[in-house]
């Protein structure tokens, strides 16, 4: 008699919003020190850059690490002359590195907003057979994405309930959902508590 193929992976991410946890306020000449390169959730997140400057425009920041499954991943976020924050697009689960095209007129800080996500099964081909999420405090929508969330394709949604520690459990019936790209889950920091994710 054969065991389950199905494996189970958990998330779990209440790490806020911080738009100095890269690099706290400096002027570097190119290359920035990190305060961070990770997230202790083990997930990935999208940066933003915040100058101190009003003569900062079209000054760039490089941005270098690896994506979801741990790929190589680059983008170049562009700051304004009018000292705010500028997000960027792409999702970082580490940075390698952080570099200037110029010096900064004012201190500049790289950080992360809440729109975060995690790859389940590592990038492979996966079959989601069901899924038990735990709200935040907050309502929000969690995408399930077969390939990378910067291209990959929403294959479906569901939303957390809004009361803090309420579980939704649903199971998929049949053979699952066949992510063929490998899945990955987006949501929004405050959401959720915790995640469990059945696959195989």
């Amino acid at each position: 008699m054969s065991g389950s193929d199905v494996r189970a992976q958990l998330i779990s991410d209440e790490v806020a919003a911080d738009d100095n946890f890269i690099v706290t306020a400096a002027r570097p000449n190119t290359t920035a020190t990190l305060a961070n390169a990770s997230f202790a959730s083990g997930g990935a997140r999208i940066l933003t850059v915040t100058t101190a400057g009003t003569s900062d425009n079209a000054k760039t920041n490089t941005i270098v690490g690896t994506d979801v499954f741990d790929d190589a991943l680059t983008e170049v976020i562009t700051s304004t002359g009018s000292a705010e924050a500028v997000d960027g697009t792409k999702y970082f689960k580490t940075i390698t590195s952080v570099t200037s095209s110029a010096q900064f007129a004012g201190n500049m800080e790289v950080g992360s907003i809440a729109s975060a996500a995690q790859s389940v099964g590592n990038g492979s081909r996966v079959r989601l057979k069901g899924f038990s999420i735990v709200s935040g405090g907050t309502a929000g929508v969690i995408e399930f994405i077969d390939g990378t969330p910067e291209s990959g394709t929403t294959l479906f949604k569901a939303r957390t309930v809004g009361t803090d520690n309420t579980t939704l459990d649903r199971t998929i019936p049949q053979n699952g959902v066949l992510f063929a790209s490998g899945l990955t889950i987006k949501y929004t920091v405050g959401t959720i508590d915790m995640m469990t994710f059945f696959f195989a």
